[in-house]
């Protein structure tokens, strides 16, 4: 999953972005509302965190232009204000979710994989298909043979992408937007080195290939 942070504290964001990578999710970050909108605008996302005092434009400002304009992508505000009204105007504006500082980061993270969760319509953090278990709090693989399995984050992220979407098929472009870190080169081209290495992993009909469309998992 792909994570926007918008965020102006860079000591917080350097212990987030952390914790964020370790939980699986491929961060992309800006500092001020200004580039913040444009990204939100420009890139596709499957969960935002948002701080309320940002430089340049603030964060409320922001929201009220995502929603305007048709972004639907869920949103938890992030701040250091306390003001019940200040609450009220963020949901208002379009928060999905909202949680003050300071805060644990383990409530944080289950607050964003409840966002995840119901943005794709799923129950729990347990993804099951065709006989493979992908256990999303704990970030474990179970093949269909019962046996636990070790994935790279990559490699992770695309798998957890195309469980969430099992009757979709999915672009090389789509996934390579939501599987890589700000760091990585989002070349599309090697999403099939990483298809392959998954098919090594679960079952080499487990995923299927639509040509000139895509990857879909194969029916149950």
């Amino acid at each position: 999953m792909r994570l926007l942070l918008v965020e102006d504290d860079l000591n917080l964001v350097k212990r987030l972005k952390s914790v964020f990578k370790k939980a699986g999710y491929a961060v992309e970050h800006s500092d001020n509302g200004i580039d913040g909108q444009f990204m939100g605008e420009e890139e596709a996302f499957d969960v935002v965190i948002l701080d309320l005092g940002l430089p340049g434009r603030s964060g409320l400002d922001l929201l009220l232009s995502w929603r305007q304009k048709g972004i639907v992508v869920p949103v938890l505000v992030l701040t250091g204000r306390d003001a019940w009204h200040e609450r009220v105007d963020g949901l208002k504006a379009g928060a999905d979710d909202y949680l003050g500082k300071p805060f644990h980061t383990e409530e944080l993270l289950a607050r964003l994989e409840a966002l995840v969760r119901r943005k794709f319509g799923r129950a729990d953090n347990q993804l099951c298909h065709g006989g493979v278990i992908l256990n999303v709090s704990k970030q474990m693989v179970c093949n269909a043979d019962g046996k636990d399995l070790e994935l790279t984050g990559i490699e992770y992220r695309l798998l957890h992408y195309l469980m969430m979407n099992p009757d979709k098929v999915l672009s090389k472009t789509e996934l390579s937007e939501h599987i890589y870190e700000e760091e990585q080169l989002k070349d599309s081209n090697v999403i099939e080195v990483y298809i392959n290495r998954l098919r090594q992993h679960l079952g080499k009909t487990f995923i299927e290939t639509r040509r000139g469309q895509g990857y879909r998992l194969r029916d149950e």
